[in-house]
């Protein structure tokens, strides 16, 4: 397949013109941000007429820093982690494997790179690019192997970790292990734990070194104000964090529990996706897309079918209902 929707989660439009609006108002399930965003966005006062305050930035980092369990010199804002990927892998160059299956853009950062299985990749030198979680399988690798890995390193590479969906649970992430002599550098995205992938903000966590070619690579105004007011507003917000990780497993469970009645079985340990693994996956995708819910298909893995979180109970009965219409 080559339809938008098979590059990335989110081609609504493309899904719309292809399948028709109908009566039914659209289901996305085909990206993996939470469903129900941080709430606070619209009452957050932003200054449009102004270009973002650097004592402003630094205050964003700094709170994302105290949020992340790393100094404050060892965050850089980006807007969005798709381009401090590619921005860091053009700094860094050199030989690199990722782990694959992964997310698409782990395979352009560097290049030359070259695609490894997860398990054994250790062997290889130079730099390692992978995801904790894993997307699409929501494969976690324990922070123990992960530090392992940063040792198996040397001076001859580094570890690159994706830690997009790292927030529901911060003891997955490595970011203790941040410091300015560890060749570690980990990206974190904000639009898929609060729910606001709009705002296009992400940071990467590194040596300061590091940080500070990247940010010459950025400028002055590496994201908006209207980013770095509702980011420094949302990282504070300790009781919607803390509630959302406690309601985002029972929301998984319940899509488990949908999709193992439809005759699949789910697979990952993200809670913002499911992946389901069958010879059926294409026609599964058209009949849920003409009961307007769009899922994500895969290219490269035609029986792959990954599922969002549905944004309320009320879409569990018509994704329930077109899983049983075959």
């Amino acid at each position: 397949m080559s339809e938008p929707w098979t590059w990335h989660g989110g081609g609504l439009s493309a899904a719309k013109h292809r399948f028709g609006t109908g009566s039914e108002s659209w289901i996305d399930l085909s990206t993996g941000i939470n469903p129900n965003p941080w709430p606070d966005a619209d009452g957050v006062e932003i200054d449009w007429g102004r270009l973002p305050e650097h004592d402003a930035i630094a205050g964003l980092e700094a709170v994302a820093a105290a949020y992340f369990g790393v100094a404050a010199h060892q965050v850089c804002v980006v807007p969005g982690t798709e381009i401090g990927l590619r921005l860091v892998g053009a700094l860094l160059g050199g030989e690199a494997r990722y782990a694959a299956p992964g997310y698409r853009t782990h395979g352009e950062m560097i290049s030359g790179a070259m695609a490894t299985d997860p398990d054994g990749i250790e062997r290889h030198g130079g730099s390692i690019i992978l995801a904790n979680p894993n997307n699409p399988d929501g494969r976690i690798v324990p922070p123990a192997m992960l530090r392992e890995l940063l040792a198996s390193r040397g001076g001859t590479g580094w570890l690159l970790v994706d830690e997009a969906f790292a927030d529901f649970d911060p003891a997955l992430s490595i970011a203790p292990a941040v410091n300015d002599d560890a060749r570690l550098i980990l990206f974190r995205s904000f639009g898929k734990f609060f729910g606001l992938a709009g705002v296009r903000l992400g940071f990467v966590l590194g040596p300061g070194p590091v940080l500070h070619d990247l940010r010459a690579l950025l400028g002055a105004w590496p994201v908006s104000t209207a980013a770095v007011a509702i980011g420094t507003a949302a990282y504070a917000d300790a009781d919607w964090i803390a509630a959302t990780r406690r309601r985002l497993p029972g929301q998984a469970a319940a899509l488990d529990a949908l999709l193992r009645e439809a005759g699949y079985a789910p697979v990952g340990a993200c809670p913002l996706f499911r992946l389901v693994e069958t010879t059926d996956a294409r026609a599964l995708f058209e009949r849920l897309a003409r009961h307007a819910i769009l899922t994500r298909p895969f290219t490269d893995e035609p029986q792959w079918l990954r599922f969002g979180l549905p944004t309320d109970e009320a879409a569990l009965p018509r994704l329930k209902a077109a899983l049983s219409d075959g």
